[in-house]
Parts: C-alpha cells; sequence; structure tokens
C-alpha cells in the first residue's frame, strides 16, 4: 500500500478533506455551533456526574472531539462526556478516592488515558470484532438500568438534599422517601421546573438550546433573587484558560489497580459509540471502519487525557443534533471543540450562579430517552430468550451494580453463543410436491416424506462443541421413522461449513452404526472444505465416492433410479472448489 493510502487509511481526515464540498461548509458550522451551544452546559452536568468539577467536562469537549474530527470515520458522530461513562467513572474510582478530591481527578484522567492506550492498541491489532460480545439485549438492558441509576443519583442536587452516596437505586429512594420533610423549597422548584421545561422541548422540538435557556435563567434567578443565601447550592467560581498539557498523572502502579474498570469502560464506550456511527452511515449510505474507530476513540482519550479530560466516547444526543442541524464531516466536530475552547477562554465566569439542581435537570432530562421500554415491549413479542438477557442484565445492574450488571451481562452473551452453536436448529426435510425444493416438515406440513429415506439437515459447523448434539437429533429421527422401514439417511451438509476432527469420528461412527442395522447413508451438498477435509480423513473410501450428490434432490434421484455408481458419479460434488 502507497504512503498516501496509508495517510488517508489511517488519517481520514485527509481523504474526505479532499473531496470535500464547500456547499457543506455552512451545515457543518451551523452544527457544529449548534452541538456547542448544547454541549457547554450538558458536559459540564456530566462533569459533576463523573464527581469532578464543571470545568472538567468542558474540558473533555474540547481536544477529543478534535482529535476525533481528524481521525474517525463517522462524519456525525459528536464525542465527547455521556452519562453512561460518567457514571461508570464515578461508581469505580470512587473505590479509591473520595468524589471530587484531587486524587478523585488524578484518577480520573488516568482512567481516559488507559482507556485510550487500549482502545487504540485494540484498533491496531484488529479487534473491532469485540463489539459482538456485548450482544443488543444485553447492552439495552444495561443502558435501561443505568439511565434510572443516574436518574435518581441526581434526586439529592434537584431536591436540595443531602443524601449518603450509593449506586443501589432502591437505596436512594428509600433514603429520598425517609428525608422529603427535608426537601429545600426553592432548589426543588427550581429543578422540577427546570425538568419539566427541557424534557417537554425534548419531545416537542429537539433542536431548540432549551438546555442554554435554562442555564441562562436559572443564572440569572439566582443573581436577582439572591437564592444562594436562601440555600440553593450554585457551582461557583470555574477555572478560566484552556486545560495545559500535563502527564504527572500517569502511574503504572494506579493503572494496574483501575484495570477492571479500564476494560469496562473501553467495552461499553466503544459499543455505544459503533452503534451511533453504524446507525449515521447507514442513513447516510456509507460505510464505518470498525477498527479505525477503536483508533479514533483510543487516540481521543488519550490526547483528551494529556489535557485533563476523563473518558469520553460518542453520545447519542449530541450526535442526532449534529446531523439534524447539517453536519456533514469533522468541521462541525471542530467548531464544535473551537466554540467550547472559547468559553474556557472567556466566558467561564458568567457560570458562577448557576444551580446546580439545573446541571441535575439536564442530567436527568438526557437520559429519559435511554431507558429502552420499546426494546422490551419489541422483545416480549419476538424472542423472550432475548429478552431474559435483556432483564438479566437490567436487574443485576440495577441491584448488584454497575460493574457487575456489565460483567454479567458480557458472560450471558458469551453463554447464548455457546449454546447456539452446541445446540444449531436441525430438521427433516420433505419434497414440496414435484419440485426440486425440499423444506423442513414442521413448517411445510404438506411437504412429502417416505417410510424408506430420511433427509436429515443440520445448520451449524460440525465440531467438537455439537457433535453430540448433531448425534442425538439424528438418532431421535432415526428412531421416529423406525428401523424396520428405513433404508436411507440422506446428510444435506449444505450448512455444515466445516468439520474439525471429532467431527470427522462422530460421523465414521454414525455411518459404522446405521450399516450395522442395514441403512445406508448418502452425503448432499457437502461445500469444497468439507467435502475435502471427509476426503483426507477417509470417510469417502468409506462410504463410497457414488454416494455423494450435490444437492438432495439429486440423491433421492440416484436412490430411486437404482442406477449405477458409474452414472452417478455425474452428480459428485467431490472434485468442485466451491
Amino acid at each position: 500500500m502507497s504512503k498516501k493510502l496509508l495517510l488517508y487509511k489511517y488519517i481520514p481526515l485527509f481523504d474526505w478533506i479532499r473531496n470535500y464540498d464547500k456547499s457543506d461548509l455552512s451545515g457543518d458550522l451551523i452544527a457544529g455551533i449548534t452541538v456547542g451551544v448544547m454541549l457547554i452546559p450538558q458536559s459540564m452536568a456530566y462533569a459533576v456526574l463523573a464527581g469532578l468539577p464543571p470545568v472538567y467536562g468542558l474540558y473533555a469537549s474540547v481536544f477529543p472531539m478534535i482529535i476525533y474530527g481528524i481521525l474517525g470515520t463517522s462524519r456525525e458522530l459528536a464525542v465527547g462526556p455521556a452519562a453512561i461513562i460518567c457514571i461508570l467513572i464515578v461508581a469505580g474510582v470512587s473505590e479509591f478516592a473520595e468524589v471530587g478530591s484531587d486524587r478523585f481527578i488524578q484518577l480520573a484522567i488516568l482512567t481516559a488515558f488507559g482507556v485510550g492506550i487500549l482502545q487504540l492498541a485494540m484498533g491496531l491489532l484488529k479487534m473491532g470484532f469485540i463489539v459482538n460480545f456485548l450482544s443488543h439485549p444485553v447492552n439495552s438492558g444495561f443502558i435501561s438500568a443505568s439511565a434510572l441509576i443516574i436518574a435518581v443519583s441526581q434526586l439529592e442536587s434537584l431536591l436540595g438534599l443531602d443524601l449518603e452516596k450509593s449506586t443501589k437505586v432502591y437505596e436512594t429512594v428509600a433514603e429520598v422517601a425517609l428525608r422529603i420533610g427535608d426537601i429545600h423549597p426553592a432548589t426543588a422548584i427550581m429543578g422540577i421546573l427546570s425538568l419539566i421545561f427541557l424534557i417537554s422541548f425534548k419531545f416537542w422540538k429537539k433542536r431548540f438550546p432549551a438546555a442554554l435557556v435554562v442555564v441562562a435563567a436559572g443564572i440569572i434567578f439566582t443573581w436577582l433573587f439572591n437564592l444562594e443565601s436562601m440555600g440553593v447550592s450554585i457551582v461557583g467560581s470555574i477555572p478560566e484558560g484552556m486545560p495545559s498539557l500535563n502527564a504527572t498523572f500517569i502511574s503504572i502502579a494506579d493503572l494496574q489497580q483501575l484495570i477492571p474498570l479500564i476494560l469496562i469502560i473501553s467495552l461499553v464506550a466503544y459499543v455505544q459509540s459503533i452503534a451511533i456511527a453504524k446507525l449515521m452511515a447507514s442513513k447516510k449510505g456509507y460505510r464505518i471502519d470498525t477498527n479505525q474507530e477503536l483508533i479514533a476513540l483510543g487516540a481521543a482519550n488519550i490526547g483528551g487525557a494529556l489535557f485533563q479530560a476523563f473518558p469520553t466516547t460518542g453520545g447519542f444526543s449530541k450526535t442526532a443534533v449534529n446531523e439534524q442541524s447539517g453536519g456533514k464531516s469533522g468541521i462541525s466536530a471542530i467548531t464544535t471543540a473551537v466554540l467550547i475552547g472559547l468559553t474556557l477562554l472567556f466566558l467561564t465566569p458568567l457560570f458562577y450562579y448557576l444551580p446546580n439542581a439545573i446541571l441535575a435537570a439536564i442530567i436527568i432530562s438526557a437520559v429519559v430517552g435511554l431507558f429502552d421500554l420499546r426494546r422490551m415491549v419489541y422483545l416480549w413479542r419476538a424472542d423472550k430468550r432475548d429478552l431474559i438477557m435483556l432483564l438479566i442484565t437490567f436487574f443485576a445492574t440495577l441491584i448488584i451494580g454497575i460493574e457487575e450488571g456489565i460483567a454479567i451481562g458480557v458472560v450471558i452473551s458469551v453463554i447464548a453463543v455457546v449454546y447456539s452453536t452446541t445446540r444449531p436448529p436441525t430438521a427433516e426435510l420433505g419434497r414440496l410436491g414435484n419440485t426440486r425444493n425440499f423444506r423442513n416438515v414442521n413448517r411445510y406440513h404438506t411437504a412429502t416424506t417416505w417410510e424408506d429415506i430420511l433427509v436429515y439437515r443440520f445448520d451449524s459447523a460440525l465440531y467438537f462443541a455439537n457433535v453430540e448434539y448433531f448425534q442425538d437429533s439424528l438418532e431421535n429421527l432415526v428412531q421416529e421413522k423406525g428401523e424396520e422401514n428405513l433404508n436411507l439417511v440422506i446428510l444435506d451438509a449444505r450448512s455444515i461449513n466445516s468439520i474439525d476432527s471429532t467431527g470427522v469420528h462422530i460421523l465414521k461412527f454414525i455411518i459404522k452404526g446405521l450399516r450395522d442395522r442395514e441403512i445406508d447413508i448418502y452425503i448432499a451438498g457437502a461445500i469444497g472444505p468439507v467435502s475435502k477435509m471427509l476426503k483426507k480423513t477417509e470417510i469417502v473410501d468409506m462410504i463410497g465416492e457414488d454416494h455423494f450428490f450435490f444437492d438432495v434432490p439429486s440423491a433421492v434421484q440416484q436412490y430411486r433410479s437404482g442406477e449405477s455408481s458409474a452414472t452417478s458419479h455425474d452428480y459428485s460434488p467431490l472434485y468442485s472448489d466451491d
């Protein structure tokens, strides 16, 4: 590959900018400004959710956004703080440091650095497939539970209460119920009215900068009526200026402690980001490079950490606003980052009187849509096994904990994959009328079957984990047919894409067992690699080349016609390169 192609591959900015349509510039600029206006208050709120001072949310929205805009393959994805990641940060880092302390901040930034290193390494090693270990039902269950945890965690700030810190929803709800008489009236009124306003505009006019309006109104009211003296908690002083380059937070010993948290955040962040990026790409008709996305997200987290950012990823609401506002390239992301950088340089004093109740309302309104009730209802009708996976993950996250919930979800996903491959679909086939089409007799009840022929299909690779199921399911069908009438078993091998040594061993055992009962066996539709394996392992010699056929109709025709092996050789696929 030439140096120019390598440059285009690993730095997509150079690829899309050479074909950039200048007519898209206005849309990119408008989208960048729109997302920036929304992201300023939201990122500050997410920093608070992560247990950090609000300014760190702005830090996390500058350099990660720019770096992803240069390296990412999605044209619409907006990278920055995300609610799910923030709740993982506060849950994981709080085990090693007090929330909000200097030590906590250092570990949160170090977590971003570790996430970046891991994601970058995975991208370079072509490990984009890792997303498959977290199935959609498991991801949905985790996100829905996290949405509830996030919303409940903000009741303290929303209502002006002083609660014991807990990631257990039932503990926080119980404490709020017991302390309902301690709710601070002015804080609660401001918080609840802000929440109603934000949710109303979320469903009515998504592009309207409702969060910025609420923030501005809250600041003005707090300043005019001196609500701080009445007990309304405010953000207070926010440092001015851009974050400085700093690597003093890096500690190998601390990184080792944070490995479990880094693994979880890396996986969740990538799953969330790639899901959004693929959705946008499918709408716009282009492809996402999953490995390059890992590289881009990894570089964004490494670069962000060096400028005091906590872990970031692609966000649902930011990306939707970017796409709806006309964003068509990384220029929109860079525009957003520039706007937030200008805010850090010149506008942070304006947020001194911002009430924490409004930040809580912004967080709650942002996560309302993450509770995926629609998916649960759909799975109830479509696939109850997936629904069970979703609910197990949901309740494990809600009751046991966030890290434990996602770990259980990953284990469930792996178990589901193993189970499906060890017990794949099997079927007895029958002929549809006088055609050459054979179908599952349990679905096509009019399909013709015969007393002396059993046509059996196995829809999976034949390997050590499923050979027992293969043998048992075939034997059950043989017994149903009745050995006294059955003369021939035809194995439809079209769906068997590979066979290992254990599969070969069990196939030999089955062939011998059938022949001991005077039942012959034909193999139809074996693809090239499988037929070569059967030839190398002497199964072809065991049953004869004249017992192999391109398809089931040819095998049935051969058996019924009673032609010689020389004639039947026309049907043999053993020398095909399929």
